[in-house]
């Protein structure tokens, strides 16, 4: 259906479409929802922009010139957010290469010299995957307890569910009876299908028949979910690797993405994790939650540095918007607006 304008000088008629006009108001609506998610996201990282930004800025204010008392304190700024003490090295010896010893502090220039040296830990990294499986994307979430594993599923439901894509879980986590229900009431909420058993089933079996499932039923995006175990018990991660093997017998393809979900207020023990689980199946990717309830989020760019796997997602909050795609440069520059 299209309208018309009034007439303008010479005649010309102005032709506006319903189609364009529904092409603006989805990029007004997009560019609203993108300036509420880093404002959120701003919010979200007050306590580590106060641990890490403000800290610095604040070293950098303590001798005119920069000197070794002036890069001491950002060493101890960076490693006080958790940066870690390699990453920590790596940047500090970055910026006295941009910014050497003994000439004056530009307070401006050294912290946009750092904005851009965090970034790069995390540019490398942080790309979406690209699935092209014959079969549904089998997504198998992993971690320790506690972490937020089956909400991050339910919240990564309710992303998919937003792009057009079919979605099922799979009730992995067999351990506990409060998993299960935890896990249907994310299924209820969005409306997908969950293939679960009783509680103490073989956790591979249930993947398994989910993936059957999604296959029978046409679906897009398969999300597993697993128990949380411990990853310095090797029975349990043991166990985890035999859920990749059976998953490897329903779908010789599966799992596409074995995402690690980790707590960010752990610090440097996520990185040890991280390290852990990768050694046992082979992570390709990391959401990271719980980033608005700690000083420590500069674990991001330990993680960036160190494990080197892309980090996927990042969560501020308890509400299903709450959990978005990391993007390293949008991440740093909230991180430095955060302390303006």
């Amino acid at each position: 259906m299209k309208w018309f304008g009034r007439k303008q000088k010479g005649g010309e008629e102005v032709e506006a479409t319903a189609e364009s006009s529904a092409h603006e108001q989805q990029r007004s609506g997009d560019e609203a929802a993108i300036a509420s998610w880093f404002s959120r996201l701003t919010s979200g990282l007050g306590k580590t922009s106060n641990a890490l930004v403000s800290g610095i800025e604040g070293a950098l204010g303590i001798r005119p010139t920069i000197d070794d008392a002036v890069i001491e304190a950002i060493e101890t700024e960076l490693l006080m957010a958790d940066v870690g003490v390699a990453t920590t090295q790596k940047i500090v010896d970055q910026l006295i290469q941009v910014h050497p010893r003994n000439t004056d502090v530009d307070v401006d220039a050294v912290m946009t010299t750092l904005k851009d040296l965090l970034v790069s830990t995390l540019s490398d990294f942080g790309a979406a995957p690209d699935y092209q499986p014959d079969g549904p994307v089998v997504i198998l979430v992993v971690g320790v307890n506690g972490v937020g594993k089956t909400t991050t599923i339910g919240k990564l439901a309710h992303r998919y569910l937003s792009e057009g894509k079919s979605v099922m879980l799979a009730a992995g986590d067999t351990f506990r009876a409060a998993a299960v229900e935890q896990l249907q009431t994310w299924g209820e909420r969005n409306n997908v299908p969950v293939i679960a058993q009783h509680t103490g089933a073989d956790s591979a079996s249930v993947l398994f028949d989910a993936i059957s499932a999604a296959k029978a039923r046409h679906v897009d995006v398969l999300l597993a979910d697993t128990a949380g175990r411990l990853n310095n018990k090797a029975h349990l991660m043991d166990e985890l690797e035999k859920i990749v093997r059976v998953v490897k017998k329903a779908d010789a393809t599966a799992p596409h993405e074995t995402l690690l979900v980790l707590d960010a207020g752990t610090g440097q023990n996520a990185i040890a994790q991280a390290k852990e689980f990768d050694a046992a199946v082979g992570i390709t990717g990391i959401a990271l939650t719980k980033l608005d309830g700690t000083a420590k989020g500069g674990v991001v760019f330990a993680i960036g540095e160190q494990v080197k796997r892309p980090i996927r997602y990042i969560g501020i909050g308890e509400g299903v918007e709450d959990l978005r795609p990391f993007n390293a440069r949008e991440f740093v520059n909230a991180l430095f607006s955060a302390a303006e």
